[in-house]
């Protein structure tokens, strides 16, 4: 049943991509190789660099892929199978494709300025400082977390042991070694290709031959041959995590970032790879039931099924990584399909890998059957929320698949599964606190500080809010995780507003809106509805920590509907005004 289930999935994703991108691409944004892109336009071999169409695609993928397409369905299935698979695919091809492939047409019409310095010339200035200050807000609060959890994945507790991965499943030290190989090949492989002039078939080959020897050293030598006692401690992971990610930020992004994501994505294509095959091979039943409208302490199934799983299906942090880093180093305009539309694609076939593997994935025994393991395992929703259980159920449901294939070492088969996670984790890091950079920037355009354009100076600046919310404590959490419950709601309402910036550049430039507006005002709609259900939790535990969420929340709240309204008066405004030329830029 799941590899059935799983194969018209498959199939959706192709006619989608197939039949709908190509619509979108021709009839609603128009492409046209004809028109110069920001790369070649503004080059500086720094941010601005014409890059190839394959490499660009695994910067994109690996950037906006992150532990949250890994993490969100993991959760999500607990108000079943069939609910949490739609939305992945569905919401992927309708909704959230649209928006990554929408925010990257304008970012790329618009010198490929960010979505929130787009808003400005669509929305007005008030706009742009308001879609500014939610996405500073977004990007800091994410990446504390990760941090955070990277740090944590990275160091060992009392109850890790090497020879049984999943004892502790928040410490994966395994992936250390692969990470740091990862970085090194991708410095000389940027290096090479770009300095050297060197092909780049031979150096994929032999950068990605060489990531692997990385991961089966990470597998054989998990410490690399220090001490328990000598390995770094959390706090010392996260200073060395924060110092990469200032690093990353302020080196040109062919040194490091393009070559390191396009190696990690072909790791992810590997995994994939095993992992679907590994499910065909098996054909599992599903051990969830295909709909569990009310789990134990869990919210309602809508709206929080969306908000829950948002990589995967919509993501808003992606119109960032499209309009900040991809839109800048886009070759032709025809590169944005397969970058945008088909990497959102890609994406979410690692949703649907993630719904699979937590409902079919769980292999039972002769004394507790796969659907008894799963009943304990998503009891209620309070066991749901720690880290080291969603971790551990994605990386055990796809480990047993690479299983299915032959692979009798079971600490082979987690620990590689546990490599992919944790790579991915970092690469949305480094290339988030580039993000973070280019939003202070143009934060600081706005109040006339060009001293905020200084990409040393701001990437300095984007590492240390990040560094607050990874060691500042609230209620003795530190304050990312603090503030962590209202990351979902912020993420998914980035997705709407990138959308409705979108919708109003078709709106005036008399192109078809309805096919970005619709999604938009179902992510907006479901977003606030979201938004308004936590504000009434928050307020009821105030005197238990919910005061500073609370605060925070109606900000947040507030900011959106004022951007809401912001938008609202620039399509009156418009509709009195002529029709904007398609080849008029932002």
């Amino acid at each position: 049943m799941a590899a059935v289930a799983t194969a018209f999935c498959l199939l959706a994703y192709l006619l989608g991509y197939r039949l709908y991108s190509k619509f979108l691409a021709d009839r609603v944004f128009s492409l046209d190789d004809v028109r110069r892109t920001p790369a070649h336009a503004l080059r500086d071999d720094v941010d601005y660099v014409p890059t190839a169409r394959f490499v660009l695609f695994g910067h994109n993928w690996a950037s906006i892929t992150g532990l949250s397409p890994m993490l969100g369905p993991a959760v999500a299935v607990i108000w079943g199978w069939l609910p949490a698979m739609l939305w992945v695919v569905l919401g992927a091809l309708f909704v959230g494709c649209v928006h990554d492939f929408g925010a990257l047409v304008v970012s790329m019409r618009a010198r490929g300025q960010s979505i929130g310095k787009v808003a400005e010339g669509i929305v007005g200035r008030r706009a742009k400082t308001l879609f500014h200050l939610v996405i500073f807000f977004g990007i800091a609060l994410a990446m504390g977390v990760f941090v955070y959890i990277i740090a944590v994945m990275f160091s060992i507790s009392e109850a890790w042991d090497p020879a049984a991965p999943l004892a502790d499943p928040s410490s994966f030290p395994t992936a250390v070694a692969p990470s740091a190989v990862l970085i090194l090949v991708a410095l000389a492989m940027g290096h090479l290709l770009y300095r050297r002039n060197m092909a780049l078939l031979p150096l994929t080959a032999g950068g990605f031959l060489v990531v692997l020897v990385g991961v089966w050293g990470g597998i054989r030598w998990p410490l690399l041959g220090l001490e328990r006692g000598a390995w770094p401690d959390h706090g010392t992971w996260v200073v060395i995590l924060l110092s990469y990610s200032f690093i990353a930020s302020v080196l040109p992004v062919w040194s490091l970032l393009q070559a390191r994501d396009f190696l990690n994505s072909l790791l992810l294509y590997l995994g994939l790879a095993l992992c679907y095959l590994g499910l065909f091979v098996s054909r599992p039943e599903f051990a969830a039931p295909a709909f569990r409208p009310e789990p134990e302490g869990a919210p309602s199934f809508y709206p929080f099924v969306f908000i829950v799983i948002a990589c995967g299906a919509a993501s808003g942090f992606h119109s960032l990584v499209s309009s900040g880093t991809t839109a800048k180093q886009l070759d032709k305009e025809s590169d944005a399909r397969p970058i945008a539309y088909g990497g959102m694609v890609g994406e979410s076939l690692l949703g649907l890998l993630a719904v699979v593997a937590c409902t079919a994935g769980l292999a039972g025994d002769e004394a507790v059957t796969a659907s008894q393991l799963w009943n304990d395992t998503y009891a209620n929703w309070g066991v749901m929320q720690a880290l080291g259980q969603k971790v551990g159920i994605f990386i055990t449901g796809s480990a047993h698949f690479i299983e299915e294939l032959g692979v009798a070492d079971h600490r082979t088969a987690t620990a590689f599964v546990a490599v992919i996670v944790v790579s991915f984790a970092l690469t949305t890091l480094d290339s988030a606190t580039r993000l973070l950079r280019f939003n202070i920037s143009e934060m600081g355009e706005t109040v006339g500080w060009k001293w905020l354009g200084d990409r040393y100076f701001s990437s300095a600046l984007a590492v240390a809010v990040i560094a607050g919310f990874a060691f500042y404590e609230l209620g003795g959490r530190p304050a990312g995780l603090a503030l962590w419950q209202l990351f979902g709601t912020v993420n998914q309402l980035l997705a709407g507003l990138a959308l409705l910036v979108v919708t109003l550049y078709l709106h005036q430039r008399g192109r078809n809106p309805w096919f970005t507006g619709i999604p938009m005002v179902f992510m907006l709609g479901s977003t606030l509805v979201a938004m308004l259900g936590n504000l009434g939790n928050f307020y009821r535990v105030w005197h238990e920590g919910g005061a500073i969420l609370f605060v925070v929340g109606t900000v947040l709240l507030v900011l959106a509907v004022w951007l809401v309204f912001e938008a609202a008066a620039a399509f009156r405004r418009f509709r009195r005004r002529p029709q904007i030329s398609e080849m008029e830029i932002l």
